[in-house]
Parts: C-alpha cells; structure tokens; sequence
C-alpha cells in the first residue's frame, strides 16, 4: 500500500514539474516575442529590401553576395536597434494611444533597464559590424540612420508638425547604405534613390497620419492631420507626389534603367498622383486609406522595376 502511495506521489510531483516547466518555456517565448515587437520587425524587413535594393542597383558588376549579406543583417541589427530606442523613448506616448498601448513596455511586459540595454547592444554591434564586414561609409550612413531617427525625429513628433520632413531622411538614408556597400562609395545615383524614397515616405505617413489622427492628438503629438486639419494635409501630399513622378524618372535619364522602368515608374506615379488627388479632394477614411495602400504597393513595384531594367 505504502509503495502504491509513494508512486502516485511520484507521479503527481512529476506532473507539476512538467506543469511547470511548460509555464517557464511560455514565459521564456513570450518574452523573446516582446523583444522581437520592440524592434518593429515589419519594419525592420522593408529596410532590409531597400538595402538590398540600393545593393543591387549600385553594384557595378557581378552581385557579391557575401558582402550583400554583411550588409543586410548589419543593417538589419542597426534598424532593429533604432527601433527599439524609439519605443523606448515613446513609451509613455505609446500608453496613451489605442494602436500602441499593448506594446511591451507601456503594458509593463519588460523593464525599460532591459529594453534600452538590448536597444543599445544590437545598434553599437550592427554599426561596428558594418564597420568592420562592409566599409567606413555604409556604418557612418547607418549612425546617422539611427541618431536622427532616435534623437531629432523622435523628440520633434511633440514639438512641431515638420517632424515628418524629419523623420523621411532616416527612412530614405538604407538604400544609399546599400549602393555604398557595393561601390564603396556615394554617388549620383544613390542621391536620386534617395530622394525618391524621401518624397515616397511623405504621402505614405501623411496619409497614416490622418488615419491616426485620433490617438496621435491624444498622446500630444504635433502631427500636420493634428495641428492643420485634412485641407493641409493632403495638399501637402499631393504637393509631394507630384514632385515624386519626374524623380522617378530620372534614373532612366542617368542611363542606370531602361525604356521598361520608365514606361513602369510613369504609370506608378500617375497612379499615386491619381489616389492623392481623390483624397484631397474629398477627406473620407476610405479614400485616405486607399492612398495608404496605394504608397504600399507603389515603393516594392518601382523598386522591382529598377531591378529587372537595370542598365548594363
């Protein structure tokens, strides 16, 4: 009888171990997902492609492919970074807004200790990774990446609704990071890149930030849709994305793409010029949502264009 006791108390322990041991793995998984949140990897993904894309674009022959890699994940570990010092920053903003107060920091989910020890370690390490697998320039684009999308951006969001001229350079900086990785160096081609991606990002935050324009007033953030009103914002966008049809042109006129690009981009940009329009014509959710969508498809469809007209 005593034998048969102490085996189903064997049993029963074995059982709340194993209960146990489940919990810790659940906790330990949530708190890699809270982490791996904190460095927005949606993101983080569509700077990698522009890396890449820059990359591809500014390779003067064939593709070296580990150096592409070097240049992706370095990149990779630097947006994931800036990402994280971002919510860092935020995260008493992010509390007051219904589309961000479940994210791990304003939900107590992780310490602000941790999250800004982790944000700092992959930023420096993706620099000096860079640094050191790929060349000074692309790790300095990177830097400037991080510090002006962290430092000046972030703060400016509270203070003035110029924030999103701002904050378009850090997003347009990775693909010149891309095109020095291969050449070594910053050319021509790489600033008409940019600037293609800058005036791309303007339409497509302009029109988010209407969408969010409810939470954004909440939380104190001096966004255009906050302090102007509809009228001002989607003028302003439309202003940009008129601007934005010659200068995706111009990569035919410098010779680096062909006939089939330009023909592409045209259509593209007449497309964007044709969803800002309607919008600023009439300010319905619907229409801004559909120029969001718009600016979403837009960027990978020109970027995939340049690729596959790629001259010489």
């Amino acid at each position: 009888m005593q034998t048969s006791l102490t085996a189903a108390d064997q049993r029963a322990r074995d059982d709340r171990m194993r209960r146990l041991e489940l919990r810790a793995l659940a906790l330990n998984r949530s708190r890699l997902a809270d982490y791996v949140e904190l460095t927005k990897p949606s993101i983080v993904g569509m700077i990698v492609v522009t890396v890449a894309a820059g990359f591809y674009l500014g390779a003067p022959g064939p593709i070296d492919l580990p150096l592409l890699l070097h240049t992706m994940f370095g990149s990779a570990l630097v947006a994931a970074g800036s990402n994280a010092l971002n919510q860092v920053l935020e995260r008493r903003v992010d509390a007051q807004m219904r589309r961000t107060k479940n994210r791990p920091l304003p939900a107590g989910r992780l310490r602000v200790s941790d999250a800004t020890l982790f944000a700092w370690a992959i930023s420096v390490v993706g620099v000096a990774y860079l640094a050191v697998f790929t060349n000074a320039t692309v790790a300095a684009l990177a830097a400037a990446t991080l510090a002006s999308y962290v430092f000046v951006y972030t703060p400016l969001k509270r203070k003035t609704s110029l924030c999103t001229l701002i904050g378009a350079i850090p997003g347009a900086l990775p693909i010149v990071g891309g095109w020095a990785a291969a050449q070594g160096t910053v050319s021509l081609g790489a600033w008409i890149l940019f600037a293609l991606l800058y005036l791309w990002q303007l339409p497509h935050f302009l029109a988010l930030a209407w969408l969010c324009r409810d939470d954004y007033a909440r939380a104190g953030l001096r966004m255009l849709s906050v302090t102007e009103g509809a009228e001002a914002t989607f003028r302003q966008a439309l202003l940009y994305t008129v601007a934005l049809l010659p200068v995706s042109l111009v990569p035919t006129l410098l010779g680096t793409t062909g006939p089939l690009y330009f023909a592409g981009a045209m259509v593209c940009s007449l497309w964007l010029i044709w969803a800002t329009g309607s919008v600023a014509r009439e300010h319905s959710r619907g229409k801004a949502r559909r120029l969001f969508v718009v600016t979403v498809l837009y960027l990978p469809a020109v970027l995939i264009l340049m690729m596959i007209d790629k001259a010489g």
